[in-house]
């Protein structure tokens, strides 16, 4: 896509058009593209322009991780502005001919460069999960340091909390990180009701997509 100069109202306003339905700048997660038309931007876009402004968000939460999305640099540069000539692996026409081919071997070196680097996007989803006790007298802080307890490659625990059920009983409610590729939710839900001194059984609360 072609938004033109993004630190223009008008290349912003078509950018924002361009999102209202979409999540990234090609296809359904982030590459190059968004990479490219994020750095072309001289800051967060207005809070008039919401569909924009959800993107640039979004983009800038990964960090320096946006330099290992995967795709190709020049259609993504074309998301960036729809002056072609601001892509010229040539040079211009009034330099000497030296000149023209150093300028041309350094830009298709870079080329070369950025499309070679495809590094994948390590996929993560947050999960909050409900543990709950056989009864009232089940020590809470002990059934939760059992589950810290649990160590897989790919998992990092998070906040949790005592949530109350009903009759006197808690839950334990308890955030977690997972790599997706590493850790089963299935599998890690099994290793914590075998905890069976303390846990009853195991809920997913909430799952989401990082």
């Amino acid at each position: 896509m072609q938004f033109g100069d993004l630190k223009s109202e008008a290349g912003l306003k078509k950018l924002n058009d361009y999102l209202a339905d979409k999540s990234y700048i090609e296809g359904y997660g982030p590459s190059k593209a968004d990479t490219v038309t994020f750095e072309a931007l001289k800051g967060a876009p207005p809070t008039g322009l919401p569909h924009a402004l959800r993107w640039y968000t979004q983009i800038s939460s990964y960090g320096n991780e946006r330099s290992k999305f995967p795709g190709s640099a020049p259609s993504a540069a074309a998301a960036a502005d729809d002056d072609d000539d601001d892509v010229d692996l040539f040079g211009s026409d009034d330099e000497d001919e030296a000149e023209k081919e150093r300028v041309k071997a350094e830009r298709v070196a870079a080329y070369a460069a950025k499309k070679a680097k495809k590094a994948a996007i390590i996929a993560k989803s947050s999960v909050l999960l409900d543990v709950k006790p056989w009864d009232d007298e089940t020590d809470m802080k002990a059934l939760e340091a059992e589950v810290r307890k649990i160590e897989m490659d790919g998992l990092v625990w998070g906040a949790g909390k005592l949530v109350p059920l009903a009759f006197g009983i808690k839950k334990l409610t308890i955030m977690c990180t997972v790599e997706d590729d590493k850790v089963s939710i299935e599998e890690l839900t099994e290793k914590i009701e075998a905890n069976e001194d303390f846990v009853q059984s195991v809920d997913i609360a909430a799952f989401n997509k990082i």
